[in-house]
């Protein structure tokens, strides 16, 4: 059986992860919103851990406008290109690390915590559990902290409507419709309220619940799929304006849950 590091690992060495963001409208939005909340919480002169970094998109980003990064990244590969694309920024320094153990770090370190990538590969109840104390620890009292997640209904549309859709539906949910986590799943996905309720009797305020890439992705593929720089960041636009609609969370693939640290 292979542990959940080495199943992380094979995910993303084969996946051109530095491109995710940008080779698609999907992603082109998932990053566009995700920024557009980022910078509703960090200024220049915040302190921001990103774990689970990738490549660097996000964090080489904020540190070119001049905040103060950490990144860490458990995936070697992706560290190496973060590593390379981040050469010569004085203000990001990167670690290899895993969100369960973040140890290096001291209490109340950042201003900001963003974990961008471990929640979609943590399928055991403690290790969740570890993950989002450890984010809680670091974090300075009245930080933020921005947790990315899946939906399962926006795996369930994007991947299972070419003829596999039994699969699928036995894939990530029980007899009786209860969703699985399980580590060969590769990506687990949550239901919206279940994953809030992961953090019911921690300390944070919770901020607000929004989808970052709408149903883009499944959208996108359709031949007759076409839109223009101008229509996109119109849409873009408009899409940001409904991302936090609670009827319309559970179709988005990607989404931020966004609490604060309680003083």
């Amino acid at each position: 059986m292979s542990t959940r590091k080495e199943i992380v690992s094979n995910i993303y060495a084969q996946m051109d992860e530095d491109k995710r963001l940008g080779r698609t409208r999907q992603g082109q939005l998932e990053y566009f919103t995700t920024m557009t909340y980022i910078h509703r919480y960090v200024n220049k002169d915040s302190k921001v851990l990103e774990v689970g970094a990738g490549t660097g998109r996000y964090s080489i980003a904020l540190a070119k406008e001049g905040m103060d990064m950490t990144a860490v990244e458990l995936v070697e590969g992706n560290l190496a290109v973060l590593r390379e694309n981040s050469e010569g920024l004085d203000n990001i320094r990167s670690y290899r690390g895993d969100a369960v153990d973040l140890s290096r770090f001291n209490d109340d370190e950042f201003d900001v915590t963003l974990f961008f990538g471990p929640m979609y590969h943590l399928y055991e109840k403690d290790e969740v559990n570890q993950a989002i104390d450890e984010a809680i620890r670091v974090t300075k009292p009245g930080g933020v902290m921005m947790f990315a997640f899946l939906s399962a209904f926006g795996i369930m549309y994007s991947n299972y409507f070419q003829g596999n859709w039994a699969f699928g539906q036995m894939e990530n949910f029980t007899d009786d419709y209860k969703l699985k986590h399980f580590k060969e799943q590769l990506f687990t996905g949550y239901d919206v309220e279940e994953f809030e309720q992961l953090f019911s009797e921690k300390p944070v305020e919770w901020i607000t619940t929004a989808g970052v890439d709408g149903l883009l992705e499944l959208i996108e593929r359709r031949p007759d799929f076409a839109i223009s720089d101008e229509d996109f960041d119109a849409f873009a636009r408009w899409y940001l304006v409904f991302s936090e609609k609670r009827e319309l969370l559970g179709s988005t693939n990607h989404l931020l849950y966004i609490c604060r640290k309680r003083l």
